[in-house]
């Protein structure tokens, strides 16, 4: 959520700041008209209350003197009235606002390019070179069924399209890489872990900005008031939600694994066959906290932090700053992290890291008091997945499949895997 002074300061330069992520101009105008309305009823609310209180203070003095008090009370009653109906517009006002700011995207940072869609993204750096195999290369989904790993059909029987299950040395090489990666955060990038609950409150959704734009993607419970959560960032960010750290409290490294919940599938193709884009998925995710001076180099570690694991993997990856009209709706600034899966002949996004400055602090109300006795302010939130799976399996079958079927398995995983090779 943006701050209410940056459209009663400066609203041309918000305006034309705004444009570059879609044309936002008509709401910017009516949050100006509705605050504006709001300031006045306050003013109003003011008088009217401070003459109120002057005549309660009028009246016992007249009736000491013994003069008349009747007019004063009648005013009292009118007074007391017309409060009663302010208060009531006031609450049609605030929610009103509420509502125009919730819908509104983050500001983009400066010298994040700008650009309508996917097309404007830039190419910041790469590491490793993609494979090229030196045989006609499988795509995942046919490698993992001939390997018996892999089976789509019986996930579709059982909830339809967009599921998968994984058996035998399958199924461990997702448990191992999501130890692995834990471990990795805990015990080498200094996280701590949490295991959080994978059913949260519209409020958690609404402090990390999926509710109320993406309500559509959100698999919900409604008897309950409850949403799966489509990502570990809920639950994690939301932990810290309607509290005031203490300046020792930051920097806060969280990371947890968590299931992730996602209605949209994208939409029927090639792209969609295998399990790139599925309704049920596992990932590691990782979240800071920290001090608004201190977001800027936490952007850069949590993007190091995540391709540290994929150069772990010898996994090739390239990372794309995205553009403007790319970005996610709540992020400031946002670099993927993209994998090269051969046998499907395309880049994967495997990890998205964003800085969302203070825009997800301001809905969930996380402040810190920078030293004693200060005014508090609002933190800086970041978060970027460390890493998602499939995907993640997919460039590991992928890239290092061989002429006979057969998966090398990564040295760095072989012990903990107890195998040299899927067969």
């Amino acid at each position: 959520m943006l701050d209410i002074r940056l459209f009663r300061d400066t609203p041309d330069q918000l305006r034309t700041r705004l444009a570059t992520r879609g044309d936002h101009g008509a709401v910017v105008d009516r949050v100006l008209e509705v605050d504006e309305r709001r300031r006045a009823l306050v003013q109003e609310g003011d008088a009217i209350k401070a003459r109120r209180n002057a005549i309660s203070r009028e009246i016992p003095e007249r009736a000491k003197a013994k003069e008349p008090i009747e007019e004063l009370k009648q005013e009292s009653i009118r007074l007391g009235s017309r409060i009663g109906a302010l208060d009531e517009e006031m609450r049609k006002v605030d929610a009103e606002l509420h509502t125009l700011l919730l819908g509104i995207p983050n500001l983009p940072q400066e010298g994040v390019p700008v650009g309508k869609d996917e097309h404007g993204n830039v190419a910041r750096r790469s590491w490793g070179e993609p494979v090229s195999h030196p045989f006609n290369a499988k795509p995942h989904w046919e490698l993992g069924e001939a390997l018996g790993i892999l089976d789509i059909p019986r996930a579709t029987k059982l909830s339809g399209s967009g599921f998968y299950t994984l058996s035998g040395i399958g199924a461990r090489l997702e448990r191992v890489l999501i130890q692995w990666m834990l471990d990795e955060h805990t015990l080498k990038n200094g996280y701590r872990e949490y295991s959080v609950p994978f059913l949260v409150g519209p409020n958690a959704l609404m402090g990390t900005s999926q509710l109320p734009k993406f309500a559509d993607q959100l698999y919900s419970i409604p008897e309950d008031n409850l949403y799966l959560v489509p990502t570990a960032e809920v639950p994690l960010t939301n932990l810290w939600a309607e509290e005031i750290l203490e300046a020792d409290q930051l920097p806060i490294a969280a990371v947890a694994h968590t299931p992730c919940f996602r209605r949209e599938a994208g939409a029927a193709g090639r792209e969609n066959r295998g399990i790139s884009r599925i309704h049920q998925f596992h990932k590691v995710e990782m979240v800071h906290i920290v001090r608004p001076e201190d977001s800027a180099a936490t952007h850069e570690k949590l993007v190091g932090h995540a391709t540290g694991l994929l150069e772990a993997l010898e996994v090739p990856y390239r990372i794309l700053e995205l553009c403007t009209g790319d970005m996610g709706f709540g992020a400031a600034r946002c670099l993927d992290i993209e994998i090269f899966a051969p046998g499907m002949n395309t880049w994967l996004e495997v990890s998205s890291c964003s800085n969302f400055e203070s825009f997800q602090s301001r809905r969930a109300n996380i402040r810190y008091r920078p030293e004693r006795g200060a005014k508090t302010q609002f933190v800086h939130t970041l978060n970027g997945s460390g890493l998602a799976l499939p995907r993640l399996i997919i460039a590991i079958l992928e890239n290092n499949q061989r002429a006979d079927g057969s998966i090398a398995i990564p040295k760095v995983l072989r012990e903990r895997m107890g195998a040299e090779e899927i067969r």
